[in-house]
């Protein structure tokens, strides 16, 4: 039994075993985390350590836990083993990127999993951030984002799209901003080109609006997209680009110990369970040279136009 606090409601949960997992909002006041002092010999009979593990809502809150729940579990296992000692990790669920960003900046998480563009703009802050693994999807460090249309719609071109409403995502968002927006750059479309648009926060608000024909179009996750269209969400793809895998980071005073331990368990993680709820294979060995490409689909971004 696990207690989950989801604003000021709590929450059972049932994960088995003696797995502890919580999470809050951004805007809860409670103390920044203890920084842990991991020790080269660990006794057994030593009180759990606690660990914090930060994510924001790009997706529903429910569907952020489902997804992440069976992964904590695992790593909480896998640390037991790894440092000798019962551990135990919260879920810290930001309800904004930037709040996600702030948490890991400034110290009320002990390790955090971020979009890419987001990771830019927090190693920007706090250049001692260091990653901990990338996500694999097939044994690469890519996956993908669309631009998509109402099922009906009779554009068949990105030039098309001139004139027309577009729903963006976060204003921080990788495929929901960024990489969207220098895609509609490269195909002639500025921000004034457009009938208007908004950000709208979620991928899966984006692809509801586009369904419900709000918006001409919209840019969200591949995943998220087919989730809504096998959900009746009358949406199509229009275009589909490339992005880099998310990258799982810890800040720059996470105890050097613990820094390997977590990036152990990470890369050998094999638990089935956990990595079907992420919808990866596993993890990979990143560097900060791995996100290039996304800045500069930050500085498209600001071409886009003025106010964007």
């Amino acid at each position: 039994m696990l207690d989950v606090l989801y604003r000021s409601a709590v929450v059972p949960l049932t994960l088995g075993l003696s797995v502890l997992l919580g999470f809050t909002w951004a805007c809860d006041s409670s103390p920044p985390p203890a920084r842990v002092q991991a020790e080269a010999n660990l006794e057994q009979d030593q009180p759990a350590l606690e660990l914090s593990f930060g994510i924001y809502t790009s997706d529903a809150a429910t569907e952020m836990v489902k997804q992440f729940a069976p992964a904590t579990a695992a790593l909480e296992s896998a640390l037991s083993v790894e440092l000798d000692r019962p551990v135990r990790i919260s879920l810290k669920v930001a309800s904004t990127y930037e709040a996600g960003v702030n948490d890991l900046v400034e110290g009320r998480v002990d390790f955090a999993r971020m979009g890419p563009a987001s990771y830019v703009m927090a190693k920007e802050r706090e250049p001692g951030i260091r990653i901990l693994a990338m996500e694999s999807k097939k044994g690469e460090k890519i996956f993908y984002g669309v631009i998509c249309v109402h099922a009906d719609s009779e554009i068949e071109a990105l030039e098309q799209l001139k004139g027309e409403r577009f729903a963006f995502g976060d204003s921080r968002s990788t495929i929901g901003r960024f990489l969207a927006q220098e895609l509609l750059l490269e195909n002639g479309i500025e921000a004034e080109d457009l009938g208007g648009f908004d950000y709208l926060g979620r991928h899966d608000k984006v692809g509801m609006a586009v369904g419900s024909e709000m918006y001409a179009a919209g840019a969200l996750k591949e995943g998220t997209f087919k989730k809504l269209v096998a959900k009746g969400e009358p949406i199509r793809v229009l275009a589909r680009f490339p992005n880099v895998t998310k990258p799982w980071i810890a800040p720059a005073d996470l105890d050097p110990i613990l820094f390997v331990a977590i990036q152990k368990a990470l890369l050998e993680m094999t638990d089935k369970k956990a990595l079907k709820a992420l919808k990866k294979d596993g993890f990979l060995v990143g560097t900060d040279s791995d996100y290039d490409p996304i800045r500069s689909a930050i500085g498209a971004s600001r071409e886009f136009g003025a106010g964007s």
